[in-house]
């Protein structure tokens, strides 16, 4: 039977559908055009190469950074059955010539090396031998000077590419802001209508940003909320990642730290023991976690302040790379800014502190501002987001907050600017305001101002929030490299013609309270039995768990209790491979939980549908969301109202329909994105298949109507009372 990308999805590795972009990528790939790949982490990179290395007669080259990024690919490939294999220094002699003898004998699909590594001439005699069918450069950014993490040795790969004329190549990044991307497609050649740029918006992720007044308790307090989860907290320094672990350890947290400091053995046992799921945090600068493709990750806390936008994005893209919603949490002091400004001013290259400074400046902004997270990150990376209300961030699921009068605030603040001309940062202005005698303020003479002492009335942290209002409504702005602030016309408009400044006046808090959980749908004790299973199988082969099934996949078989190979094939990441090696552990396991517990195998309607279905309905939040629709007649407004997805209200009103109930659903059609002719199309083919499975009208549809689409147009068809026979 002929390879297709399709196929090779499903049998090796047990998806049923393409992301978006990957289907489009992967033909661009095959048809040998050089192929520029921005997408998100978690998104779905590898498959763009490794789908087409499967079918190429060749081999295909992956150039990668890290040494733990090369052995997670290659293991988990190993696993699904693919003939894959790296080179470096963490091979022994023995095992480096093994590789080597593979290569020569045809017998790798898929060859895994460091761009150092690649360069030497031993190597590239090696490969000249060989039919290279395609060039994946992995973690691209590093090509541009303008990257975040910019390697030199990758900017010599535009000389390789010229050895292997005949080689597609394929450069991959998970964090370019379009002067990035750029440089990239300029360095490697490229032409640039082989560009795919996928969403940076990692919906599962819930962004969150908050003053830093006591980290090592607002640390804890999120860990509380993800007992026995996974979870990553990111520090700036080694003695912070070590007091914090202890800290951690002290108060029954399974913790470890991780930084260079520490010995090469322990650094790797401790990533080690985190990957396998023997310990559940690892407290880490940021040496910890490139080429980590861990799933399940929870959260993601920064104790610390990182550099950049790109660092940041990259960091909490280490959470839910399982598509499952996971937090992460940012605790922003401006103290922190000063150390980072330390570290930056100590670069001898100009042009790169000037670089570093911009992309600092970006990070302070999105850390102060008011509106959706999404909105400022999104923008950073050339993408436009226009969301109202992500409900997914803080400030969204914070909802609108009364606005009071701060036009007195705002004057004193501004004038104790103009006094101190315009040179001091905020924590300075704070702290003269509010009649500091240390050293600084005495040593400038600030304490002889007339403004001196005249903000008592309001805490730092206070002064600090409005402080941050002030800068968002142009008030002020904040010079790049020495972050003193500066008045501007709107200022003097405030201070010398009375002019009215609306704000707020609060010391935020977490937003954890009002966070609803959008987890799957799932019986936690059989999930419990499967991921047991699973620890003990992973053990036995030393390997991390998730590379024999992902929590997603395991949460799946508890959800649906396939009973059968066929079945279980239907579920999440099972192809061919894993359920010839583990099919009859698992579902022996499922069989007898289910016969012990009289559960009957539930139906899997389609990929898709898994990804609406959320928390059992308990009590009445259906009911009552289904009689406040009936009201507002407005999912947007429900949304903002209960802190949750649109999807989620959406999965509401169809179980509040499902039970007789009876709902205007105008409003659906007016938020359906689908034209007039689309809408009538889709609800035509319920008309002839009915409602009960999507899977089938999606395909009826030619695959070319989604299934959040789909779901909408269900629940509107449903409240007309066009009921059919395969709906139940």
């Amino acid at each position: 039977m002929q390879k297709t990308p399709q196929s090779i999805l499903k049998t090796i590795f047990g998806y049923d559908e393409f992301r978006p972009l990957q289907k489009e990528i992967i033909e661009n790939v095959l048809q040998k055009n050089d192929t520029l790949v921005i997408m998100p982490t978690g998104g779905g990179k590898s498959l763009c190469y490794q789908i087409p290395a499967l079918i190429f007669d060749g081999l295909t080259i992956v150039i990668s950074p890290l040494i733990s990024l090369m052995k997670d690919q290659v293991e988990q490939l190993v696993e699904l059955g693919v003939d894959a294999a790296f080179l470096n220094s963490s091979l022994s002699p023995q095992e480096y010539q093994r590789t080597v003898d593979k290569v020569k004998n045809k017998s790798l699909k898929l060859l895994y090396m460091a761009p150092e590594g690649l360069l030497t001439d031993k190597i590239l005699t090696l490969l000249s031998t060989q039919k290279i069918d395609c060039l994946t450069i992995d973690e691209a950014h590093c090509i541009s000077e303008w990257g975040h993490d910019f390697r030199p040795e990758y900017r010599q790969l535009a000389k390789i590419r010229k050895k292997f004329p005949h080689a597609v190549c394929i450069a991959l990044t998970a964090t370019a802001t379009p002067r990035v991307q750029k440089d990239i497609q300029v360095n490697l050649e490229f032409d640039v209508s082989n560009e795919f740029i996928a969403s940076f918006n990692r919906e599962n992720l819930f962004l969150e940003i908050t003053p830093k007044n006591n980290p090592a308790m607002q640390t804890l307090e999120l860990l509380r909320k993800y007992p026995d989860q996974s979870g990553i907290v990111y520090c700036l320094t080694r003695n912070q990642v070590d007091e914090l672990a202890a800290f951690l350890a002290a108060h029954d947290f399974s913790v470890k730290p991780y930084h260079a400091g520490l010995a090469d053995d322990d650094r790797k046992t401790n990533q080690e023991l985190f990957i396998k799921d023997d310990v559940q945090i690892i407290v880490a600068t940021i040496a910890f976690g490139m080429g980590i493709n861990k799933p399940n990750v929870r959260f993601v806390v920064h104790y610390d302040l990182p550099k950049n936008i790109e660092s940041y994005y990259q960091q909490i893209g280490r959470a839910g790379r399982d598509g499952l919603r996971s937090h992460c949490l940012l605790l922003f002091g401006y103290g922190d800014l000063q150390k980072i400004r330390y570290f930056i001013d100590k670069m001898e290259n100009e042009k790169e502190r000037r670089i570093a400074y911009i992309h600092l400046d970006a990070l302070v902004g999105l850390a102060e501002t008011q509106i959706c997270r999404r909105i400022p990150m999104l923008n950073y990376f050339g993408e436009n987001y226009h969301e109202q209300n992500c409900g997914m961030c803080d400030n969204c699921v914070r909802g609108k907050k009364e606005m009071v009068d701060i036009t007195v605030a705002a004057q004193k603040f501004l004038s104790c600017i103009k006094r101190t001309e315009e040179l001091f940062g905020a924590n300075h202005i704070i702290d003269v305001l509010r009649g500091s005698e240390n050293k600084k303020v005495l040593d400038f003479g600030h304490h002889h101002l007339s403004t001196y002492g005249i903000g008592k009335e309001y805490s730092k942290q206070q002064w600090l929030h409005l402080a941050r209002q002030f800068i968002t409504n142009g008030l002020l702005k904040k010079d790049v490299q020495y972050g003193s602030l500066k008045l501007t016309e709107k200022a003097t408009a405030v201070l010398f013609q009375n002019e009215k400044v609306m704000g707020m006046v609060e010391e935020e808090k977490p937003a954890f309270s009002r966070i609803r959980d959008i987890d799957l749908d799932y019986d936690r004790p059989l999930f419990d039995l499967l991921r047991k299973k699973r620890k003990e199988i992973a053990d036995r082969q030393n390997l991390p768990p998730y590379i024999i099934f992902s929590d997603k996949s395991l949460m799946e078989m508890a959800a649906f209790f396939p009973q059968s190979r066929r079945s279980l094939l239907d579920m999440h990441g099972v192809g061919v491979t894993k359920i010839n090696r583990y099919g009859t552990a698992f579902l022996d396991i499922i069989c007898k939980y289910c016969a012990e517990h009289h559960i009957k195998e539930k139906q899997k309607s389609g990929q898709a549908d898994i990804q609406t279905m959320h928390k059992p309905v308990k009590g009445k939040r259906h009911i009552e969301i289904g009689e406040a629709f009936a009201k507002t007649q407005s999912i947007f407004e429900l949304s903002t109202q209960f802190g949750i997805k649109q999807s989620t209200i959406v999965a509401h009103l169809l179980q509040y329909v499902l039970e007789g109930h009876n709902i205007p659903a105008g409003d659906m059609l007016a938020l359906s994105s689908l034209t007039p002719v689309e809408q009538k199309t889709v609800l035509a083919t319920f008309d002839r298949l009915g409602t009960k499975y999507l899977k089938p009208v999606y395909e009826e549809l030619g695959e070319t109507i989604g299934y959040e689409k789909l779901h909408l147009l269900r629940v509107y068809y449903l409240s007309q009372g066009r009921k059919t026979d395969g709906q139940n």
